[in-house]
């Protein structure tokens, strides 16, 4: 039987939150984090990026911190501003209570700015180890009422040569504090910091997927020589149409660019990332679970609520950093026994990466070619055809019969029924494989009679799609 947020001492009010946020049950590291950190207990956490770990350490955070007090309650130090910032968003997003404030403080920012916003009452504090000691050393940040410390990727800090800053903030820290240090390995030096600075600390460890599920099939699609990974990913989502997808790419900016791109294309899409408000990502979700938005374009981070069920594919139009970031995207397809289908868009570069997560794995990606054309024409056709079968046993059929029988008299049947089908042929197809020279009619009947799930061997038309990459096409 699987664990429930409820059942780990959450309140009811914020496991009501997390479901409408789409949680619907612990990941390993929070089942087993979240209990000891809301019993104040010392925690280290030993897991990978991907496995939930920021859930682990912020929900009993904000179950704990007291919104009504102004002072700084809780501090939360990341190696990186990215990292600082992705954390205050999540944090943000798990809040019920508005008057609970978040703060994200990183070099590169007004440090101005940073103690105005201190000084009007900030309860969590999440920033990078620079940042922290020169608010500390100008008086601007006080921690004599803070009573939660969470040190996270604890690895990686020591990987930036911070962690001599680190033992310094933890030694200004007050001494009765709850401490947390989450981190993927555990070099001796981190453990030689948590048995400084963390009492009788309980330690939770949660080794990374190393396989992804074997229902979902890999397959990665290389860009040809001149093209750019949006020109590439149109006949490929021609091709498959997917019912839902999450399309994974790196950054805000990239998932904004894209979902335009795609909109512009006539796609039923849109995109979820940390610049969005909490109402905007509960209406997103909620559309989408309610399929009225098909696809959606979300950076790592962001997707971390946006699990759905019945999810048909994952599309890496980005790779992750890492194997087990790889596995975590994938894995959100292909679930309860059902099948799912992964696609990865690569350049020539970046084949090397999957052939590491293919060793990792040991587990099989399929590289194929660019649909052609000519495939993308005859798989529009497939569809019209099923679109006609369901249309001829539809009740408003009978509603278009006098239309025929009146051009019956000038037409016969057969060309009557083609004329029908390239009209709607026609508000389908995309403008990219309009023109003069479109595909044959002996280039489609070919495809539609080699169309057995498998394509040729034969090598992508490299002058396809000739319109250039942003034109405006019309979805299925």
């Amino acid at each position: 039987m699987s664990l429930s947020f409820a059942s780990l001492g959450l309140s009811e009010e914020r496991t009501q939150h997390l479901a409408s946020l789409g949680f619907a049950e612990p990941t390993q590291i929070q089942a087993e984090a979240i209990p000891h950190l809301l019993s104040g207990r010392d925690v280290i956490g030993q897991a990978q990026t991907g496995t939930g770990k920021t859930a682990a350490f912020s929900l009993p955070l904000i179950e704990q911190v007291d919104p009504h007090n102004p002072a700084v309650q809780a501090l939360i130090l990341t190696p990186t501003r990215e990292l600082a910032v992705q954390v205050a968003q999540a944090l943000c997003s798990f809040r019920v209570d508005r008057n609970l404030q978040v703060l994200a403080v990183y070099g590169g920012q007004s440090i101005d700015r940073q103690r105005q916003r201190l000084k009007k009452g900030v309860q969590i504090v999440v920033g990078t180890p620079g940042r922290i000691l020169d608010l500390l050393n100008r008086k601007a940040l006080d921690l004599s009422q803070m009573g939660w410390l969470v040190l996270d990727e604890a690895d990686e800090m020591l990987n930036m040569g911070f962690i001599q800053d680190v033992e310094t903030i933890l030694s200004q820290a007050p001494s009765d504090r709850q401490t947390a240090f989450f981190s993927a390995t555990m070099a001796p030096e981190i453990r030689e910091l948590a048995t400084k600075f963390l009492q009788t600390p309980t330690t939770v460890t949660v080794k990374a997927a190393k396989t992804s599920p074997k229902q979902i099939q890999q397959v990665a699609y290389v860009v040809p020589k001149g093209w750019n990974k949006f020109r590439a990913l149109q006949p490929i989502l021609e091709m498959e149409d997917p019912e839902t997808a999450l399309i994974f790419v790196r950054t805000r900016r990239t998932a904004a660019d894209l979902t335009r791109q795609l909109q512009a294309a006539g796609h039923s899409v849109d995109e979820y990332h940390g610049d969005l408000n909490q109402s905007q990502r509960e209406r997103l979700l909620l559309r989408f679970r309610q399929r009225q938005v098909r696809w959606v374009v979300a950076t790592d981070i962001a997707a971390r609520g946006l699990d759905v069920e019945d999810l048909t594919h994952v599309i890496n139009f980005e790779l992750p950093d890492s194997t087990e970031n790889y596995v975590h995207r994938i894995g959100r397809t292909g679930r309860a026994g059902k099948t799912g289908i992964a696609i990865s868009v690569v350049h020539p570069l970046e084949k090397y990466k999957l052939r590491k997560i293919e060793k990792r794995l040991k587990q099989t990606i399929s590289f194929e070619r660019i649909p052609t054309r000519a495939e993308v024409a005859a798989r529009h056709l497939e569809r019209l055809q099923d679109q006609m079968r369901a249309a001829i046993t539809s009740e408003r059929l009978a509603s278009f019969l006098p239309i025929v029988s009146q051009l019956q008299a000038d037409y016969d049947l057969h060309t009557i029924a083609a004329a029908a089908m390239q009209m709607a042929y026609d508000r389908t197809v995309p403008t990219w494989q309009r023109g003069d020279d479109s595909p044959s009619p002996k280039k489609v009947e070919a495809s539609v009679r080699n169309s057995s799930g498998h394509r040729s061997d034969s090598k992508p038309e490299p002058k396809e799609p000739r319109e250039p990459i942003k034109s405006k096409t019309r979805k299925n």
